[in-house]
């Protein structure tokens, strides 16, 4: 069985260890201020990134290197895909939808490998003139300023929603692309929004108790999980200790799924059907989970599930369907692949993004009993 660290995060030890620092120093959002000492058509900025590190960027950045896969899919949404210059092996190996949004992704260098290993010597040569990192180990991404001189910038959303919105309009004023930022982040927002209010008077006792198996893994769950909360559901693990103080998850036992009877079971689905560890067939086969409430009524389905990074229309459209999953008198309306459409154009200018995705990760099949 993969864990948590090999597969979601492919971290270190001393990268969750920095998850965990990085987690503490991201109280607030990341903050961004113009300096007055520099003019011209973009103001050069001193951003201040989820490490409490205060950065200078450039006035104009024209080339990009982002190690940071969340960063990666922010940048092509503001349209400034054709800066990039290099990007991570997360995006490269693990990212199935990147080669459609992007088509020149085969043509960007791989900057890291596994467990953040660097090639500086390719970094440099790209000649970027800022580099995005994920802010897992405070050492590293100094590390990589000091020695490249060029202005590292560490930001991950870590599963949060509102952060994310937050990050979209930081990278927009990195770019100098703030009103693509602001229209992008008024379109997740005012979904996300929509949601909530439709379901703004289900009583806690009535929503679906909701169990999580993420990152390859029956017994690995998340602690928090925006999707399920904002979709009115209630996550089973949200009081239990995470693995690792400051990370998203936790490990629980069979004994604990079996005691805590959800209605909806959720099983991780951003893998290649090939590479699914943990199935929903599997489970509904599973004859120790014959007894639970979402075995019987055949509640258990595919979820996009966050990983190392999250992706703002997956985020969205995962919300929307499991809005309709647990509330399906609600939004009587839903229909995955005319929302997945809709939202993959508006974030990427994407044309057939269900095919697409469901090429890769089989969707069409998610919503079938």
């Amino acid at each position: 069985m993969r864990s948590f660290a090999s597969l979601g995060m492919i971290l270190r030890p001393a990268i969750v260890l920095a998850f965990i620092l990085g987690a503490l120093f991201t109280a607030t959002a990341p903050s961004v201020a113009s300096s007055p000492a520099q003019a011209g058509p973009f103001p050069a900025l001193t951003v201040k990134d989820d490490l409490g590190r205060t950065v200078a960027v450039p006035a104009a950045v024209k080339r990009i290197v982002s190690i940071q896969a969340e960063i990666t899919r922010l940048v092509v949404a503001l349209g400034a895909g054709g800066d990039i210059a290099g990007i991570d092996y997360t995006m490269r190996r693990h990212d199935h939808l990147f080669k459609y949004i992007y088509p020149d992704e085969a043509r960007l260098p791989v900057v890291s490998m596994a467990e953040n290993n660097v090639n500086l010597e390719t970094l440099v040569s790209l000649k970027p003139d800022i580099i995005f990192a994920s802010p897992f180990e405070k050492q590293i991404v100094e590390a990589i300023q000091r020695k490249t001189k060029i202005p590292v910038v560490a930001l991950a959303s870590l599963g949060d929603a509102a952060k994310l919105a937050d990050e979209l309009k930081l990278v927009g004023r990195i770019l100098g692309r703030e009103r693509r930022a602001e229209e992008l982040a008024a379109y997740f927002n005012g979904g996300l929004g929509r949601i909530r209010d439709r379901l703004k008077d289900v009583a806690a006792g009535r929503k679906p108790r909701v169990y999580m198996s993420f990152w390859g893994s029956l017994t690995r769950t998340p602690i928090r999980y925006d999707p399920v909360a904002i979709a009115g559901g209630l996550n089973l693990a949200e009081k239990a200790m995470p693995d690792v103080l400051g990370s998203a998850g936790t490990t629980v036992n069979v004994e604990q799924i079996i005691a805590w009877d959800p209605d909806v079971i959720l099983v991780h689905g951003n893998y290649l059907p090939a590479e699914r560890e943990v199935t929903v067939d599997g489970i509904l086969r599973d004859s120790r989970f014959a007894s639970l409430k979402a075995v019987k009524s055949r509640k258990v389905r595919y979820t996009f599930g966050f990983w190392n990074w999250w992706d703002m229309a997956e985020v969205l459209l995962e919300t929307e369907y499991l809005a309709a999953l647990f509330y399906p008198e609600r939004f009587p309306a839903f229909d995955l692949g005319r929302r997945c459409d809709e939202i993959h154009k508006m974030f990427y200018g994407l044309d057939g993004g269900f095919a697409k995705l469901s090429a890769a990760l089989r969707c069409d099949e998610w919503t079938h009993d």
